[in-house]
């Protein structure tokens, strides 16, 4: 008997070696929480039930059960390591198995998904949609996202398709000390800037996203025409050509402020100017609208605060960037920036019974208790780190401990062994 009670000491011992070595060979793993044995002895009920003259029969071995502390969060170079500070997993897709995991270093494979380095992909909240399949923004201004289901994160491995402008949107400014300009008495000319008060220029894309020019002319003609003071002829060419008003049927259109130096509704068009359809060489006609809605006329010098326009090339991607609440924004050489989804988390009420299954990564059990999804920053799960990934959590100096008490323990009992082989031979040598 005392054989089998210190041979599951040795087993319990050695049991408790492997742990500790396996906390310290993890010591640099990313993601990586220490594991910790737990040991309860085994006791059977003496002869006739009378526990007062039952001896134990050993020790064996529980649990091994994980830490689930924080690690250390080291900063990296790439925006795609992300570091949870706080409670959550990623969640990730195994060919459809779920798998949880704090090792946030991701890359990118040649399809474009988001995957560790075992090829388990990311997932992400998808943006929720409307009918025509525009984003919904909710009445904060903020984006929703579907968050009862996750998706795989892709990022586009193609040239983004170009949009053709369609709308200009100046903020200017005209001086209404600018002297004026008799339009009876002076015609315009392109090459000529006696001939108009102001100009200002910006670039226009086509349907196959190629750049033009294209300029506004601004000529202060107050007290010239039928409308009076206030009065300004704005007029927009594109490489170099005149684009014609629907509404006055010529290049010029009629810009007139109020009193206060507001957008008069007198204008044409109120203000937004919409040109007949401008031909250009293997591509569709542009369509645009010079929107002056924002143009004041005070008495202070011609000045440009803003000037947007909608159109924009073909880009490709050429960054990622994930904010603390996991929302990941892909930017493109073109200046556009596209949302593709918020990084998925998830949670159990009791991580220290989930499976483990390698690659620092966690499977679902009963015992771990229902998997909730959340979005970082939100209820208990914790924010986001870019750019940053979570240490190992094992600490070398306590696991040297261990393994000295560890390896006490394995000889005490190999010593009750030799001590039972030396009381053993003694009665088989009694004569």
């Amino acid at each position: 008997m005392p054989f089998r009670i210190a041979l599951s000491g040795l087993n319990a011992a050695s049991a408790d070696l492997k742990t500790t070595g396996n906390n310290i060979a993890n010591a640099g793993t990313t993601g990586f929480k220490s594991s910790r044995t737990q040991f309860v002895d085994v006791f059977a009920v003496g002869y006739g039930g009378i526990s007062s003259t039952a001896i134990g029969g050993g020790t064996r071995l529980a649990s091994v059960s994980q830490q689930f502390s924080q690690g250390n969060i080291d900063f990296t170079d790439n925006n795609l390591d992300m570091a949870i500070n706080g409670q959550g997993f990623f969640v990730l897709d195994d060919n459809g198995s779920r798998l949880l995991t704090r090792a946030g270093a991701f890359s990118v494979d040649r399809d474009g998904y988001v995957t560790n380095s075992s090829g388990h992909r990311l997932q992400i909240f998808d943006l929720s949609r409307d009918a025509t399949g525009d984003p919904i923004v909710g009445a904060d201004g903020n984006l929703r996202y579907e968050t009862a289901r996750t998706v795989d994160v892709q990022l586009a491995t193609t040239v983004g398709a170009p949009q053709a402008t369609e709308s200009i949107n100046p903020t200017i400014n005209l001086n209404s000390a600018d002297t004026t300009i008799d339009r009876g008495a002076t015609a315009f000319n392109i090459n000529d800037a006696s001939t108009y008060t102001s100009s200002t220029s910006l670039t226009v894309y086509d349907s196959q996203g190629r750049p033009y020019p294209a300029t506004q002319y601004y000529t202060n003609v107050s007290n010239t025409g039928a409308n009076g003071d206030n009065t300004w002829e704005t007029r927009l060419y594109v490489d170099g050509s005149p684009l014609t008003s629907t509404t006055t049927g010529g290049p010029a259109a009629t810009l007139i402020f109020d009193t206060s130096g507001q957008v008069d509704a007198a204008s044409t068009d109120g203000g937004q100017i919409v040109y007949d359809p401008f031909a250009v060489s293997g591509a569709a006609n542009m369509n645009i609208t010079l929107d002056l809605s924002n143009a004041t006329q005070y008495g202070t010098p011609f000045a440009v605060t803003a000037m947007t326009q909608d159109g924009f090339s073909s880009g490709r991607l050429s960054g990622i960037d994930v904010n603390q609440d996991g929302v990941i924004n892909a930017r493109y050489t073109n200046g556009q920036a596209e949302v593709l989804g918020k990084v998925a988390l998830a949670n159990v009420s009791n991580p220290e019974n989930l499976l483990p299954q390698g690659d620092t990564s966690w499977a679902e059990t009963f015992s771990a208790g229902d998997l909730l999804l959340g979005e970082a920053g939100s209820s208990t799960y914790g924010l986001l780190q870019s750019g940053a990934l979570e240490a190992s959590n094992v600490d070398v100096a306590s696991q040297l401990v261990s393994l000295i008490t560890a390896q006490r323990n394995f000889q005490a009992n190999a010593q009750v062994i030799s001590t039972a082989d030396t009381v053993t031979q003694t009665i088989i040598n009694i004569r």
